[in-house]
């Protein structure tokens, strides 16, 4: 079980997407036209054998629309978890209390969404892939399109003013124990983490950072000085989120 591929919202798709390419070193991000089922568009990148996605509204009434609305800025907006065994994960969750929103099953890739008032800060999907190195939603030929100035998405953080709170209904939609690491809350997650810190100001958990393998910094701190992006020592903000490039 690992953190596989992370979306954010953008209300501008165009911008977003040129802003990513040079800053993560992609020629191009992927397009999924079926993703319109949810009334969006995308664009998607290949970091190491994980994906960053960004969507936008396509059609009124979109939840992404409703998100960007009711927070007044691009962020954070999926976290999707691999796991082994979808139908297990199912069966588990049946005693959570954990609504599921969303399933798709197309045989060689299957995934749930979760409910994010049960599960708070992002929209927490989980899915299954045969084969595991697999990625159907990446499309075809995903490998020749990895980034070129990062590697993997390694973590996430969601902050919230009850992180531990937070932390816990996150814990419980993977089935995983919630640990504490100094002021921090963590989910383990394989060789990826979801840490979950405090925001004494936030209105709702969200989130807000994440963190990946650095192949090339000074291009990226060349892009991010070029396009004005915000940056201090290893951090980018972009699309309302924190890029920390470990």
């Amino acid at each position: 079980m690992r953190i596989r591929q992370v979306a954010l919202a953008s209300s501008d798709l165009m911008m977003a997407d040129e802003t990513l390419c040079r800053l993560l070193g992609c020629a191009e991000g992927y397009i999924d036209r079926e993703i319109i089922y949810f009334g969006l568009q995308n664009r998607l990148y290949t970091v190491g054998d994980t994906f960053l996605e960004v969507v936008s509204p396509a059609q009124p009434g979109a939840a992404a629309g409703r998100f960007l609305e009711r927070r007044g800025t691009d962020g954070g907006y999926m976290v999707i978890v691999q796991v082994e065994d979808l139908e297990r994960e199912k069966k588990r969750l049946e005693h959570t209390g954990i609504r599921t929103v969303f399933s798709d099953d197309r045989g060689v890739a299957k995934a749930i969404h979760l409910h994010p008032k049960d599960v708070p800060g992002a929209i927490p999907s989980l899915d299954e892939m045969t084969p595991p190195e697999s990625w159907l939603w990446a499309g075809d030929g995903w490998e020749a399109r990895a980034a070129r100035h990062v590697g993997d998405i390694k973590a996430v953080e969601i902050a919230s003013d009850s992180p531990r709170e937070t932390g816990n209904c996150w814990a419980k939609a993977y089935g995983k124990a919630l640990q504490q690491d100094g002021k921090h809350w963590c989910l383990s997650l394989g060789n990826t983490e979801i840490r979950f810190v405090l925001d004494s100001k936030s209105n709702e958990p969200a989130l807000r950072a994440i963190d990946f393998d650095t192949l090339d910094f000074r291009a990226i701190c060349a892009v991010a000085d070029e396009l004005g992006l915000s940056r201090r020592d290893r951090v980018v903000s972009v699309c309302g989120v924190e890029f920390n490039f470990c």
